[in-house]
């Protein structure tokens, strides 16, 4: 499932248009993982980054609807569409091409199934996954590929 940027505040919309986004808990080992895995093979650099906790992560969960304190999804924001749960994961990968897009099948999956995995693996990644201390400080390189600005 997916909802336009469009229902978010102008002021947001205007900072993510024509940008692909990921935005992940940049506390939690899982999701930190995750954005490792798409800077070290998102070859064409297509998707720029924010941690949930920065002001525009904050902004943008406010906007959903989502807990801005307990971040239990990423959001993936691809040709203007934003992406939660086991979808983002789909959506990302879709994006980056082959052999990756192999794993949008994710998305195929019957949302009774999809939608509580998710969910329980959520609930559980510090548990299981493990947490950081603090969020990750980024190189120079990896820095330029932050937007982290409030909107």
């Amino acid at each position: 499932m997916s909802r336009p940027i469009d229902v978010l505040p102008a002021t947001q919309v205007a900072v993510l248009r024509g940008r692909d986004l990921i935005v992940f808990d940049g506390e939690c080992v899982l999701c930190s993982g995750f954005f490792r895995f798409v800077l070290r093979h998102d070859h064409a650099q297509r998707f720029s980054f924010v941690t949930a906790q920065s002001p525009l992560g904050q902004a943008l969960y406010k906007a959903l609807d989502l807990n801005a304190d307990d971040f239990e999804t990423n959001l993936v924001i691809v040709n203007g569409l934003i992406y939660e749960k086991l979808d983002a994961f789909a959506a990302a990968m879709s994006a980056m091409g082959w052999p990756w897009r192999a794993f949008a099948a994710a998305k195929r999956m019957p949302t009774v199934i999809k939608r509580p995995l998710y969910d329980v693996i959520a609930r559980n990644r510090y548990r299981i996954f493990g947490r950081y201390d603090t969020c990750m400080v980024p190189d120079k390189d990896v820095r330029a590929r932050f937007i982290d600005t409030a909107p």
